[in-house]
């Protein structure tokens, strides 16, 4: 079952319109990335589609109880009215490696035979797109042309992590949902969830290095954050006028069995940085804001590259002894 954590507000405002009879064609789910955005969309979408079933559901929000036919066949992935469009992996056959950088045409274009046709169980079908930010530019233009003329019956579920770069006509025919970053109380209990053998000393730092976003806090699970922030944090403090911490960091972080780590790396340090730069002020907010966008630029660099990890971190070390 899957589980849903705070966002209130935007359960209450998709629920009203789902009980109403009225609902939107085309949904844009915006909020910071980890949020829990994804996991609403399949839920909704769960919901709808069996809410639209020969069975119906009466439970109430979101919910659909469990042994429900809607449930068995999303779960299978073998629904024939839901799709959910991502990035895939480059080779099939090591789909956790090598993700394309974009959700294609190809991909969008590959809906046209389902909306050719009417809905298979009920009068609904649904389409997830996770992330509508990762669209290329021609398959946004051929999502416009569905959301200018949707199919009969058809929803539409956008995630969305940065709104800004959609497509101004995308996000005029779709309805805005907002999801915000959790409470610390929020984030505990959804990390207790998925992390049921997390001690309590991993989850309390996994709350605080999430910043609210309990999905980015899972993909740090059993990387000894703190760790890794402490080391970034002592290089800030003291610039490492003798290189000994950057060596010793680059050293540890490279090498294949420890690329979860070095990846949290590299995502860490422009968090951190941003961080530091909200309680500066003059050129010391501006030395911030340089190294915040050298490392983000540095980070993206590093994964869509792949540049040699050892290199990279000390590299990263570097910018970030500027905070000095």
């Amino acid at each position: 079952m899957i589980e849903l954590f705070g966002q209130a507000d935007a359960h209450a405002a998709f629920t009203a319109a789902l009980r109403s009879g009225v609902l939107h064609h085309a949904w844009l789910l915006v909020g910071p990335e980890g949020v829990g955005k994804a996991s609403f969309a399949q839920a909704a979408a769960l919901r709808m589609l069996a809410e639209a079933s020969a069975t119906g559901v009466t439970a109430p929000g979101l919910i659909v109880p469990k042994g429900h036919p809607t449930r068995a066949l999303v779960d299978a992935g073998s629904h024939p009215d839901l799709r959910v469009l991502k990035r895939l992996p480059k080779d099939a056959e090591k789909p956790d490696q090598d993700i394309a950088r974009s959700v294609t045409i190809a991909q969008v274009r590959s809906l046209q035979p389902m909306f050719a046709t009417t809905p298979s169980m009920g009068a609904r079908r649904v389409v997830i797109i996770d992330a509508a930010d990762d669209l290329e530019r021609n398959g946004a233009n051929a999502l416009l042309k569905n959301l200018e003329e949707p199919p009969a019956g058809t929803i539409f579920l956008l995630v969305s992590h940065a709104p800004g770069r959609l497509l101004p006509t995308i996000r005029s025919r779709c309805r805005v949902l907002r999801f915000a970053t959790l409470d610390e109380g929020e984030m505990a209990k959804a990390l207790r969830g998925a992390l049921p053998d997390a001690e309590a000393d991993e989850i309390a730092a996994l709350v605080r290095t999430g910043e609210g976003a309990p999905g980015r806090a899972i993909r740090y699970a059993g990387l000894d954050i703190d760790a890794l922030d402490d080391a970034i944090a002592g290089i800030a403090s003291d610039g490492d006028p003798m290189n000994a911490r950057r060596a010793a960091l680059a050293k540890a972080l490279a090498g294949k069995g420890n690329a979860a780590r070095y990846e949290a790396f590299l995502d860490r340090v422009p968090a951190m940085i941003a961080h530091e730069a909200r309680s500066r002020s003059g050129t010391r907010l501006k030395t911030a804001l340089d190294a915040q966008a050298a490392a983000r630029d540095l980070a993206g660099a590093a994964l869509g590259l792949s540049l040699d990890a050892q290199a990279t971190v000390f590299e990263m070390a570097a910018i970030v002894a500027t905070l000095r």
